[in-house]
């Protein structure tokens, strides 16, 4: 079921993880039956699947745990062997931790999913990976993400290692623990629907962390280069370990569509994912379902957002400054003029200001860096409250002239397309002021153009 005017919100203050998202998901409702049957289409052994209630600082969570025999345990969870480095390997990243892992577990929803035992997942490649999640029976939506996820990391881990992406080995990425996350996290999310996702902030900690590839810096290169080629909003803490996981940041990358949230929304649901590494601060996902609120308008009017451009300019010709307007309109500008203003030591100057929707941004600043002698753009994004407005054709006895009609009853305003009007006119040689009002004539008269 598509909710479409829904958005997703993964609230990422004490970062993001495979576990901890496919936790976050399945607490905010999705089908948890669902996601064991497509688990056990999973070709790898030695690892079972435990869904329970945890406790981290007294806060109610879902707990999603892969749990893996000894000959598969990557140590994901054991804080002294990631964060314990011996003498001279690197930092001691993390404060002394004891092992009770704040997990007060209540087993009434306990899922145990065994696979036995069987062979090792370490040197995974994408074409493994393809073969596997092909053959899982789910969605072609969830198919399509977690192929995605494992898409991006394998961008990440090919950049780090200076590999072709096909050529890459996941290593602890390719383990079963973390194909399972990946797979549970894509069933979940297209369970639920939803497309649209923000994500406003990702944290991360500081320090080193011990992974296959020795001791690294936090954040680690696959985790650095997902965010650099994503986009993602990420801010840095004093926080020492490693918040922020490459799957988690894949699975982020996957699903962010927005780095911001409505202004104004009703919290519909709310699921709380538990992490298993502990830090002064419990790790905890929050996702939430929200539904923007409505704006109340009067009839006839609608909100929007445009973008105001602004410069002052006093060493242009008149010339240049005619032909950066003309180049402005035609990359997408919704207004554009000059005002005559005074500058620095009394010089009469131009003070230039464009009008337009986001995706003609960057467009309209290299016009007017390249056609004024201007060295820096203002920028404001705003808010602004316009008339509703419909184009309609009007047939007259000049022909069909277009006719834009804006807003309702006392605001309503008709204006006939002047090109149109003044091209009628030319035709048949009439005064312009003849075919427009004929124009305006046919509209009032015909109560359905109205």
């Amino acid at each position: 079921m598509q909710n479409s005017d829904k958005i997703l919100y993964l609230e990422c203050g004490t970062g993001i993880s495979g576990d901890m998202t496919v936790a976050a998901l399945l607490d905010l409702g999705a089908d948890q039956e669902k996601l064991l049957k497509v688990l056990e289409g999973i070709p790898g052994h030695g690892f079972k699947v435990q869904i329970s209630r945890v406790k981290k600082s007294g806060i109610d969570c879902c707990d999603f745990n892969v749990i893996l025999d000894e000959e598969h345990d990557g140590h994901d969870h054991d804080m002294e062997y990631l964060y314990g480095h011996l003498e001279g390997e690197g930092e001691h990243s993390a404060h002394a931790h004891s092992h009770d892992h704040d997990h007060e577990h209540h087993h009434d929803h306990d899922h145990h999913h065994d696979h036995g035992h069987g062979h090792h997942h370490h040197h995974t490649g994408m074409r493994e990976i393809r073969d596997i999640i092909g053959n899982l029976e789910m969605t072609e939506g969830a198919r399509a993400l977690a192929l995605r996820i494992f898409e991006i990391l394998a961008q990440a881990e090919s950049e780090a290692h200076g590999v072709p992406a096909d050529e890459v080995h996941f290593h602890e990425v390719g383990a079963i623990d973390s194909i399972v996350d990946i797979v549970a996290a894509a069933v979940c999310f297209d369970d639920l629907g939803i497309r649209d996702v923000a994500v406003t902030g990702i944290a991360e900690g500081s320090g080193t962390v011990r992974c296959q590839h020795g001791i690294l810096q936090v954040p680690v290169p696959a985790v650095t280069n997902i965010a650099k080629a994503h986009r993602l909003p990420m801010r840095f803490t004093s926080r020492k370990g490693e918040l922020v996981t490459p799957t988690g940041a894949a699975i982020a990358a996957a699903l962010m569509t927005d780095q911001k949230l409505p202004e104004r929304f009703v919290i519909e649901r709310t699921g709380l994912g538990a992490g298993k590494r502990e830090y002064e601060i419990p790790s905890i996902l929050r996702a939430m379902v929200i539904e923007p609120c409505e704006e109340v308008k009067k009839a006839g009017h609608e909100a929007d957002t445009v973008w105001k451009l602004e410069c002052d300019i006093d060493d242009s010709t008149g010339e240049q400054l005619g032909y950066a307007l003309e180049k402005l309109y035609q990359e997408g500008a919704r207004e554009a003029h000059f005002a005559p203003v005074f500058m620095k030591k009394n010089r009469p100057g131009w003070e230039l200001t464009v009008i337009c929707d986001k995706e003609h941004l960057e467009k309209l600043e290299d016009v007017i860096f390249s056609q004024t002698t201007t060295i820096g753009i203002r920028r404001q994004e705003m808010e602004r409250t316009v008339l509703t407005r419909k184009t309609v054709d009007v047939k007259t006895r000049f022909g069909v002239i277009p006719v834009k009609i804006s807003g309702e009853g006392a605001y309503r305003r008709v204006h006939p397309e002047y090109e149109k009007v003044s091209g009628a006119a030319s035709e048949h040689g009439v005064p312009f002021g003849a075919v427009y009002d004929e124009v305006l004539t046919m509209v009032y008269r015909n109560d359905d153009i109205s």
